[in-house]
């Protein structure tokens, strides 16, 4: 009863495409072990990503607190040391945003850190820096949502600015920045396949090279571009469920 249906699917076109492809993705992942070097890609994928959220992290707080600092400074009581720096930040954030990430991690590779031969470490600066300016907007945008009077309750119990953002202010602002922290992560995760144009030994550089091998690029590119889809899928899940979570905590 089956065999009619079997039949009618093997004629389909699309069946039949994918029948002529299998043997091109045989050669592209399983042929001469070459799942291996699609692995490796994947390990050096993720640790540029971890370094890089962790880089941009440290700068992108610090950034937010100091320019959540400036801006909360009541009139006549500036601090000149804290705008200097106020101005180095906005800055930063800029030049940054404001250039294409390609062209910051061609920067660092070719103009600032030439002479140095770990492509993967430079890439990991280079997406670290630029993570730092979306992040600290991200988070700047979190602490400028929290109600002004929580810093106020704070500096009444005797705590200075660190402390009352680090006790009051974060944990509130963390919930609001959970969206767009998840959204940097993943953004973050996909772009990794940029520091491939300074050679640096990521998924895409080693889907590339198994191209140049087999003279055959499309295999081992929707290979690739499957699982970057597959983890996104995994990443965006994870965030959802932790959202969910947070806001249960929120109505007990």
């Amino acid at each position: 009863m089956l065999q009619p249906l079997i039949d009618w699917l093997y004629g389909l076109p699309f069946v039949q495409w994918l029948i002529k492809l299998a043997p091109r993705f045989h050669t592209a992942f399983v042929e001469a072990d070459r799942w291996q070097m699609y692995l490796k890609g994947l390990v050096i994928t993720f640790e540029i990503t971890l370094v890089s959220i962790a880089m941009g992290l440290v700068l992108g707080l610090f950034v937010a607190m100091v320019r959540t600092a400036h801006d909360q400074q009541r009139p006549g009581r500036r601090n000149p040391l804290l705008g200097v720096v106020n101005l180095i930040c906005k800055v930063y954030t800029t030049v940054i945003r404001g250039t294409p990430m390609m062209v910051q991690i061609l920067i660092w590779a070719f103009v600032i850190l030439r002479g140095e031969r770990n492509k993967v470490m430079v890439g990991m600066i280079g997406m670290g820096v630029n993570a730092g300016a979306y992040i600290s907007e991200i988070i700047r945008g979190g602490l400028m949502s929290v109600d002004p009077g929580q810093s106020e309750a704070g500096r009444s119990l005797g705590l200075g600015y660190f402390d009352t953002m680090r006790f009051i202010i974060i944990p509130q602002a963390f919930k609001n920045i959970l969206p767009s922290m998840g959204n940097e992560l993943v953004t973050l995760f996909k772009d990794t396949s940029l520091v491939n144009a300074i050679g640096a030994a990521e998924m895409t550089y080693y889907a590339n090279r198994i191209g140049g091998k087999t003279y055959d690029y499309m295999p081992p590119l929707i290979g690739i571009a499957l699982i970057y889809l597959f983890f996104v899928i995994i990443l965006t899940w994870l965030q959802g469920k932790l959202e969910r979570r947070l806001a249960q905590s929120d109505r007990r």
